[in-house]
């Protein structure tokens, strides 16, 4: 009987240990699509603001801050008149 929970054991080692491979192979693969997916979104952001929001001398970072808080200013106008009214 011993015999045979043993083998049972390294079976369920075995099953466990692939399982883990191929959940590794799974969820890095998906890690790479969707790192390489903001990678390109963030480009293709700095490009627009690079070309259509930034200021004379501007970099796309002080163009970001500057757009930023610009908008929490117009969010906190906006909470200031909803409340208001």
């Amino acid at each position: 009987m011993a015999k045979l929970v043993k083998a049972n054991e390294k079976i369920a080692e075995n099953v466990v240990g692939g399982y883990k491979k191929i959940e590794e192979g799974v969820v890095g693969g998906y890690k790479k699509i969707e790192n390489g997916a903001v990678q390109s979104f963030n480009k293709i952001a700095d490009k627009f603001v690079n070309n259509f929001l930034t200021k004379e001398g501007e970099s796309v970072e002080e163009a970001k801050t500057r757009l930023a808080q610009e908008q929490r200013v117009r969010e906190e106008a906006g909470r200031k008149a909803g409340v208001e009214s």
